[in-house]
Order: structure tokens, then C-alpha cells, then sequence
């Protein structure tokens, strides 16, 4: 009997083409949109580039940078105490390509209409294919606006951080071609609530802004310990204030900043993120003292930014790995993407994922016109409705598009169980759901005018009744100051989808938008794909499935 005849059990057919060598800017029709809607349109060839790289190279580079996850190397093998984290190669080909491209840099370097939509499309991009990497991309661009605040750090310190020269060695700044800047501000007692921060700042001259001191204390959170300086708080006689705190004193020794251990995270695991202490680091005052915390917000107001664009970035990967798959495997002699009840899924996570995209890039539009009184005053406000609507809905959205793949979309094979596990900490990091609702509730009581520019921005509806009837019944709601905190959540979720729904409404395009209205308003189900009859949704797949 010849055995050799069972060699082969079974011929392999109804695979799908594996997702690379694709474009991700070129095969993403609702961001190339959204992009020129709000001026970004002179950056189309450096994101078509981008999207090359991170359709191509780069997309296998973030999966062996969370497959070698980053080492933690307290001492020498002599001995000495050295607090190193070692990246695998592939994160230092992720950090460079995302700094030479101008994520940390290129709105303050290029300041132009756009500038800021067209920085946050280029993030868009790189945290499709991998999100540890933007941590530390995230917080050199948003240090700016706070270094700014001092004006002699921000001389001495600037130009290395706005350099597009990604320099990973372990050298004072002076020696650096660039530099990367982390952020300190949670301990283990307070976590959200800052305030009860115990690290102590001591004076070593008369004190004030610019001037030096010598920081005591721990903290719980360091994100990416391995860069060459960090914005952090610390208590000083006039209160908490903020600190540059850098990893080497002056005459290039390292500071006392101790790495105590590396965070064990759900997600994010390319990056390091850790514990760390200060035993006499020295660092320098930015800003007013004991005002650290105003000081620093404009920092957090920008990583909360950013934390709208990685949510809805991750959503977009996870809808275009989706769309790929249903437009090949077959299911019953049909491919997936033809099935009735595939569709109204695959249409629903495409309406879910273009009204967040759009709500974050409107927010890049009042970021590059802050000068306006009212976009400044939109940009207070939404960065913590969008901060927290986009980034509770991502997880189970990302979870739905998992779905779409069945087994495929859950084992590692696939990018998409890490684009579930990063999911959450966007809704974590830089304030929580509830931090970011009493936010919302704090803008519209304390600040004069928010709220005007809240209703001119929502208009009457743009001319449609169900969008009018439901901004009608947000101004009923806040009219009713009763319970307001208890209420906070389902106010902000209110305020965000009409605020998607008027943005989609003026872009124009009325496949989106109706389909969108009427799934948001019409009491419709609690889970994806459950789509009210007569909508296109085959036009709605199309518009979202990446071509090649």
C-alpha cells in the first residue's frame, strides 16, 4: 500500500489575500477626504509616501516590535547601576520613520493652514500598523505649548526637539542630533488626582521659574523612560508645579532618575512604559510656581488629542482588516461581503469609523486656528467630548471587526487582537471616561461663551429634523441642572454623536450621512449591524474597504 498518497489531506482553497503592500493612504477614501475638507490637501504626496511605508515595511515592523517587547537593564554586568531599557530594532525603525516624517515636529516647524490636520493624518497612519511607538512621538509634540511657557528651557531644548533626527543613544542632550520627551505626573496614592502628589521639589538657589531644583519622590506611572527628558510635578511651598526633569545633569553624569520596574499592560507592549524614583533629580521650574497643573494641561489637552486620533485610527485598521476579509472569503458560495446581514455589520462599523475620523479631524481644524476665539473655545470643549466618545466606542467596535474574521481575527496571526488590547488605554491614559465627562460639565459652567459655541457649531440640525429634534433635547438637558454629574455621561455621548452627525451632514455626502443619522437617532439596536432598512450599504462598504 503506498502510503505517500496521504501525504497531502487536504487541498487549501477560500483563503484571503494577506493585507500588505497596500497603500493606506491611497485606499482610504473617507481620510483623504476629510483631510482636504479641513485644508491638508498640500500635504497629499508626504501621506501618500507615508502610506507606502506604513501599508509596507513598516506594518511588519510593528509586529516584531510587540513580539519583542522592551527590556528593562538596571545594572551593567560590572555592576553598576545603568536604568536602560533595550528596544528590539524594529521599534527604532518605527520611532525614526514617525520623526523623520514630522509627527513630533512639523505643525510648529511648518505652521500653515492644515498643519495640524495634516500631522494628525500622518498619526493616523503609523498607529494603524503600530501604537507603542506613538507614546513617546505623542509627548514630544505636545510638550511644546508648555515649554513654550519658559522661554529660556524652550530655547535651550527646542531644537533638539523639533530635529526630525531620531537619535535612541544614551547621551546628554548636548551630544544628541534629536531628543524625545516623556511625561511623569501620576503616583501610586493619587493616580487622576494629582493634587495628592508627595514627590517634593527643593530649591538649590532663590527658586522660581527656570530655575533649578532637586526632586524626592516616586512615580507610579513614567511613559517611555527612555526619553532624554520629562515634564513631570512635583510640591514645592506655593504648591504643585511643574518640572523639566532631564535623564542627564549638565555635566553629562546621569540624573538620580531611577527606573524601578517596567508595567506589565494589557496592550501597548512595544512601548515601555514604568515605575520610576527621583532621589535628588535635578530639574528645572517651567511656568508659574505652584500653577504646575495649568502649567501642564496644555500638554495633556494635545495627548488627549492624540488619544482621539489613535482610537479612531485603530478603528479604521480594524474596519479596513474586516472589509478586506469579507470582500474575498466565501461563505454558502458567496463572498461574505455580498450577505445581507455581513453588510449591515461592515456598513455600520464604516459609519462608525467616519464620524469619529471626522470629529477628530474637525478638532485639528481648531487646532490649527487657535488664534479664534471661537475655535479655542471648541478645542477646550471637544478635546474631552471626543477624548471620550471615540475612545469608549473603539474597543467594542474593534471587537465587532474581529468578529468579521471569526477564529482568523483572534488568533495572533492577525493584527486585530492587538488592536483590541491597545484599545483601552486611550479611554485610560491622560483621564479616564469620568475625568473627561466633569471636564466637559466644568467647560460649559466655567468658561464664558463654551457653550454658545457649542449650539452656533450645532446650528438648527443643517436641515435635518431628527439631528434638529436631538440638539433640541441637549439644551433641555443642560437647562436641567439636577444631577448634572450623574448625568455627565449621557450628556457628553449626546453632544458627540450630534456633533459627528452635523459634521458628516455638511461634508455633503448623503450616503454617510442619513445612513448615520438614521442608525443614531432612530432607537435602533445596542450592537453593531443593526442598521434601519433602505440604506446603501453596499455603496458604504465600497467607500470603505481599501484597494490596492
Amino acid at each position: 500500500m503506498n502510503l505517500h498518497q496521504y501525504a497531502e489531506t487536504h487541498e487549501v482553497t477560500n483563503q484571503v489575500p494577506a493585507f500588505e503592500g497596500i497603500n493606506l493612504y491611497h485606499s482610504d477614501l473617507a481620510l483623504k477626504q476629510w483631510v482636504h475638507r479641513f485644508q491638508g490637501d498640500w500635504a497629499d504626496n508626504q501621506l501618500a509616501e507615508y502610506g507606502l511605508l506604513t501599508g509596507g515595511p513598516l506594518m511588519q515592523a510593528g509586529f516584531l516590535a510587540n513580539e519583542n517587547k522592551p527590556v528593562f537593564k538596571s545594572h551593567d554586568r560590572n555592576g553598576n547601576r545603568i536604568d536602560l531599557v533595550e528596544f528590539h530594532p524594529a521599534y527604532h525603525q518605527l520611532m525614526a520613520a514617525g520623526i523623520a516624517h514630522g509627527i513630533t515636529s512639523s505643525p510648529w516647524t511648518e505652521p500653515k493652514p492644515g498643519a495640524h490636520v495634516a500631522r494628525a493624518a500622518h498619526m493616523y497612519l503609523h498607529n494603524q500598523i503600530e501604537a507603542g511607538s506613538c507614546c513617546p512621538m505623542t509627548m514630544t509634540y505636545a510638550c511644546i505649548p508648555t515649554l513654550k511657557q519658559q522661554p529660556d528651557l524652550a530655547d535651550k531644548w527646542l531644537p533638539k526637539i523639533l530635529s526630525r533626527q531620531y537619535d535612541p543613544r544614551n547621551l546628554p542632550m548636548e551630544h544628541k542630533t534629536g531628543v524625545t520627551i516623556g511625561m511623569a505626573m501620576t503616583e501610586k496614592q493619587g493616580g487622576t488626582d494629582v493634587r495628592a502628589n508627595t514627590t517634593r521639589a527643593h530649591a538649590l538657589g532663590l527658586g522660581g521659574p527656570g530655575q533649578a531644583y532637586e526632586l524626592l519622590g516616586h512615580k507610579w506611572f513614567c511613559s517611555a523612560p527612555m526619553c532624554d527628558a520629562f515634564l513631570t510635578l512635583a510640591q514645592t511651598d506655593k504648591g504643585l508645579s511643574c518640572f523639566l526633569l532631564p535623564r542627564h545633569r549638565p555635566d553629562g553624569s546621569r540624573n538620580q532618575f531611577y527606573i524601578q520596574r517596567l508595567k506589565n499592560k494589557l496592550g501597548n507592549q512595544a512601548n515601555a512604559s514604568s515605575e520610576v524614583e527621583f532621589r535628588g533629580a535635578l530639574a528645572w521650574m517651567v511656568g508659574e510656581e505652584g500653577r504646575g497643573v495649568p502649567t501642564i494641561i496644555e500638554m495633556v489637552s494635545m495627548t488627549r488629542f492624540d488619544c482621539m486620533i489613535g482610537s479612531s485610527s485603530l478603528m479604521r485598521q480594524a474596519l479596513a482588516q474586516a472589509s478586506h476579509h469579507c470582500a474575498y472569503r466565501r461563505v454558502g458560495g458567496r463572498v461574505l461581503a455580498e450577505q445581507p446581514l455581513m453588510q449591515n455589520v461592515l456598513a455600520d462599523l464604516a459609519l462608525e469609523s467616519e464620524a469619529a475620523l471626522a470629529l477628530t479631524m474637525r478638532m485639528g481644524k481648531a487646532i490649527d486656528q487657535a488664534h479664534d476665539e471661537h475655535e479655542d473655545k471648541f478645542a477646550r470643549l471637544v478635546t474631552a467630548i471626543g477624548k471620550y466618545w471615540i475612545c469608549k466606542r473603539a474597543p467594542a467596535m474593534i471587537n465587532e471587526a474581529q468578529e468579521c474574521l471569526g477564529g482568523a481575527g483572534y488568533v495572533e496571526d492577525s493584527i486585530l487582537p492587538r488592536l483590541y488590547r491597545e484599545a483601552p488605554v486611550n479611554s485610560i491614559w491622560e483621564g479616564s471616561g469620568n475625568v473627561q465627562c466633569l471636564d466637559v460639565l466644568r467647560a460649559l459652567s466655567k468658561e464664558p461663551g463654551v457653550l454658545e459655541v457649542l449650539f452656533s457649531e450645532l446650528g438648527d440640525g443643517q436641515g435635518d429634523a431628527r439631528l434638529k429634534a436631538h440638539i433640541e433635547g441637549i439644551k433641555s438637558d443642560f437647562r436641567d441642572t439636577d444631577e448634572i454629574q450623574y448625568r455627565a455621561r449621557q450628556l457628553t455621548e449626546d453632544v458627540a454623536v450630534a456633533l459627528q452627525a452635523t459634521l458628516l451632514l455638511q461634508a455633503g455626502n448623503n450616503l454617510v450621512s442619513e445612513a448615520f443619522i438614521a442608525s443614531r437617532f432612530g432607537g435602533r439596536g445596542r450592537v453593531y449591524g443593526t442598521l434601519p432598512r433602505g440604506i446603501d450599504v453596499a455603496a458604504l462598504i465600497a467607500r470603505a474597504t481599501p484597494n490596492s
